[in-house]
Order: C-alpha cells, then sequence, then structure tokens
C-alpha cells in the first residue's frame, strides 16, 4: 500500500510540476476532441491558450523584476525591517506536494466535482487541474496539525465545494461585464471572494454620494466617467511606475525606464488574455453544446477556469496596479504585519478580478473592497509565516534568508484557508463565524439567480 501512495505520489508531483500553460492546453486539447471539435480548431485553440497563459507568466515574471528593486529600495531608504519574507506560492506547493495525503486528495475532489454534476448540485466543470492543489494545501496543513486523516480530507473536500459553487455563480458575471458564455473563474483566491464582493457591492450602493461614483475604463471614453486619460491602463501604469520609483528615491533615467516597462506590461496582459480568452471560449462553446444537446438537464453549464481570460477587461487591470501601491502602503502602516508584499504582489491583479466584474467594472469601488482585502492577507500571512517555514524545512525545502520566516502574501494570507485551518482544530472564533458566512454564501445564491434571470 505504501509503495502505492509513494508511486500516486510521485506521478502527481511529476504532473503538476508543469506550468498551468503545460497542463491545461493538453487538457483543453482533449476536452475539445471529445466535443468532437475539429481537429485543426481544437490544436490552434490549445496553442492560443498555453500561448496566452505562458505570455502572462512571462509578463508577470518582468513585473516583479520591475518592482522587487523599487520596493526594496523603498525599504533600505527608509530603514525598515520585516521579519518575514514574502517568497510566493512555491514553498505552499512544496508543502501539498511532499504529503502522503495528497494523491488521495486530487482524485477526490476530482469525484466530489463529478458527483455534484451528476445530483445537479452544480452546473460547473471545474477542469482547472493547476489549481486543484490549492484545494489539497488545506487538508495537508489541517492533518499536520491535527493528526487526524479524516479532518483533512473532510477540509479539502469542504473548501473544493465552496469553491465551485462560488465559482458557478462567477459564470453570470463574467457573461455580463466580458461577453464570454459558459465560462467561470476557479482558483480558490478569487471565487472564495465573491460573497464578501457582492455583499460589499450591495452596501456601496446603499451609501449616498458613493453609490454614483463610478470610474470604469473598460467603457469607451465617449461613455466613460472619470478622467478620460485614466481610461488606458498604459497612462496608470506610467502613473504606478512614477510613485513606485520617486518613493524608491530613483533618479530621472531610472524613474523614465521603471514607468514605461511597468506601462508596457498593462500593454502586454490584455493581449496575451485575449488569447486564452479566444481558445478557452471555443473549446468551452463545443463542449457546452454537446452536453446540453445530450443531457438537457445539464442547460448552463459552465467551465471553471483560472483568472487568465479576464486579463482584457481594462477594470480588471487598472484595479489589480493601483492596488500594488496600495499594497505598500497598508504594510507600512498596518499593526501586527511582520512581511513587505513581494513574491505575491502581481498576483493582486487576478485576485481582485472577479471582485471587479460584481462592481460592474467600476474601478473605484473595486479598489475600496481591496483595502480590507489587502489587510487580512498581511495578517494572515504573518501570523502563518512560521507554519509554513517549518512545513516547507520539514518538505526539503532549502531556506537560506538569514533567519527569516518564509509566507507567501496572497495564497499564504487566504482568507477562507484560513478561517478553514482554525475551523478544524475547533477554535471558538473560527466556529463562531459558521453564520456569517453561511449568510454571505447565501446572499451571493441569492443574487445570482437574480443575475442569472437578467
Amino acid at each position: 500500500m505504501d509503495s502505492i501512495i509513494s508511486g500516486l505520489q510521485s506521478a502527481f508531483a511529476t504532473f503538476f510540476s508543469f506550468k498551468a500553460y503545460v497542463i491545461l492546453p493538453i487538457f483543453m486539447l482533449i476536452l475539445a476532441l471529445a466535443a468532437r471539435m475539429k481537429l485543426k480548431e481544437a490544436i490552434l485553440a490549445a496553442i492560443k491558450i498555453g500561448a496566452g497563459f505562458s505570455g502572462v507568466f512571462i509578463v508577470f515574471s518582468f513585473f516583479v523584476t520591475q518592482i522587487s528593486p523599487a520596493i526594496e529600495a523603498i525599504i533600505s531608504l527608509r530603514g525598515l525591517n520585516y521579519p518575514v519574507a514574502d517568497v510566493g506560492w512555491p514553498p505552499l506547493a512544496a508543502i501539498t506536494w511532499s504529503s502522503p495525503l495528497t494523491p488521495l486528495l486530487i482524485p477526490l475532489i476530482m469525484l466530489l466535482n463529478l458527483a455534484m454534476l451528476i445530483t445537479r448540485s452544480t452546473k460547473t466543470l471545474y477542469i482547472d487541474l493547476w489549481n486543484y492543489w490549492h484545494f489539497a494545501l488545506i487538508g495537508v496543513l489541517v492533518q499536520n496539525v491535527s493528526g487526524s486523516l479524516v479532518l483533512g480530507i473532510a477540509s479539502s473536500l469542504l473548501i473544493a465545494l465552496i469553491t465551485i459553487k462560488t465559482a458557478e455563480w462567477s459564470a453570470p458575471y463574467v457573461k455580463r461585464e466580458m461577453g464570454l458564455d459558459g465560462l467561470a473563474i476557479s482558483p480558490v483566491s478569487v471565487a472564495a471572494l465573491l460573497p464578501y464582493a457582492v455583499a460589499l457591492n450591495r452596501a456601496f450602493d446603499a451609501i449616498p454620494g458613493l453609490r454614483r461614483l463610478n470610474w470604469d475604463p473598460s467603457r469607451s471614453a465617449a461613455k466613460a466617467q472619470g478622467p478620460q486619460l485614466l481610461q488606458e491602463p498604459m497612462v496608470i501604469g506610467i502613473v504606478v511606475g512614477a510613485s513606485l520609483s520617486l518613493l524608491a528615491g530613483y533618479d530621472l533615467k531610472g524613474s523614465l525606464e521603471t514607468s514605461i516597462n511597468i506601462a508596457a506590461v498593462m500593454f502586454l496582459l490584455p493581449k496575451c488574455g485575449g488569447l486564452i480568452g479566444e481558445g478557452m471560449g471555443a473549446v468551452s462553446m463545443t463542449f457546452k453544446l454537446l452536453v446540453e444537446k445530450r443531457f438537457s438537464s445539464m442547460r448552463g453549464l459552465s467551465i471553471a477556469v483560472d483568472t487568465g481570460i479576464l486579463m482584457t477587461n481594462p477594470s480588471v487591470i487598472a484595479t489589480g496596479l493601483i492596488l500594488i501601491p496600495v499594497s505598500l502602503f497598508i504594510a507600512f502602516i498596518l499593526p501586527g504585519n511582520r512581511v513587505i508584499p513581494l513574491g505575491d504582489l502581481p498576483n493582486l491583479i487576478s485576485i481582485m478580478s472577479l471582485t471587479t466584474l460584481v462592481m460592474g467594472g467600476n474601478v473605484l469601488r473595486s479598489v475600496l473592497a481591496g483595502i480590507p482585502v489587502i489587510a487580512s492577507f498581511l495578517l494572515i500571512a504573518s501570523d502563518m509565516a512560521p507554519l509554513y517555514t517549518s512545513q516547507a524545512a520539514a518538505a526539503g525545502m532549502s531556506l537560506d534568508l538569514g533567519g527569516r520566516d518564509i509566507t507567501a502574501f496572497t495564497d499564504g494570507g487566504n482568507q477562507l484557508r484560513y478561517w478553514f485551518y482554525w475551523l478544524f482544530q475547533g477554535n471558538i472564533a473560527a466556529m463562531a463565524a459558521i453564520p456569517v458566512v453561511l449568510a454571505l454564501l447565501w446572499y451571493a445564491w441569492r443574487d445570482n439567480r437574480k443575475i442569472s434571470a437578467l
């Protein structure tokens, strides 16, 4: 039995060691052929998906190389010292794949999605294989701290169930704001914010003055409200680059280079997202039509995919970009924070993408909604750093950071996973939050029914 588990663990680790831009196109090609899409069209769609996702990875990597020196300069210039390093998601993935529990969790989560489809508990097919490890991570953490295999499995399956449902509820917003039918947003770090975003958007509607303010770069310049020059994400990139450069004490040459490079990132992201949208849209529509033709009960089927399809939306990009310097400011002043966001910082564009759609593309609302999200990221990532550090070391990762703990700003500070971590240990405060979480989920479900009927 141990040899079987070890073999599965090795196979899953090898499979998921490939990047999303390798795994997803292969799976989508298989799905396209199964849906009887023409071979030429299926191959072209798969290549577009792979190239688009690869482009997003390249652009984000370049983005990090541009902002990292500026952030380090800001820290040095102001004599700041933070004992926790934001190294991004790789240590969390290492913790997940080093556990013998993971090879059991991945197929169980797939079976859960299949069971939900068969029982009509969902109309969402969760094909984002790359992000399955995010479900497994909470199970691994819970098992490691509680010693209970049952609790570990239960936590992973429950977080997957909630994410599949919130991903399902995202589909009408994707259709409304992006014009993409049959596509939903998959990552737990994004979809799980939907109930919060829905409730907050309704609260904004009730605030006199604020409900009338709207800056939506995704509209045409003729219809858009707010400064028309700032309808263009490249201009926002210039402003953000110049602001970071000023704080970092750059000279004129360094400031101009940084600003132009960040503007280039904002230009390239929508191009990459456009490729992903074309490929995903073609495959998902073919598969959706086939399933709905054969199974009338599955009408309204959506396919849950990563946020790359949203990178063409100017409001999404503007929101994420504005929140980057906002995150740094919050990190400098937030009591209890022990980390400066860096490795996971560009992830904010993805994290806040669905929230921006829920807000109807209104960047002002989206940025306001992002402030509590960022504050909670920082505090949770700080609090969980000792656990991540010890678990990563146990997984065999070499940590040479001068004795500093490690964390991940967004993935390590995920609110739903943090709640689950304490809930499955019987924490009283976590248990007391159950009615609040259920109320938010109910409100999101009710809102989904309304928007789906439009």
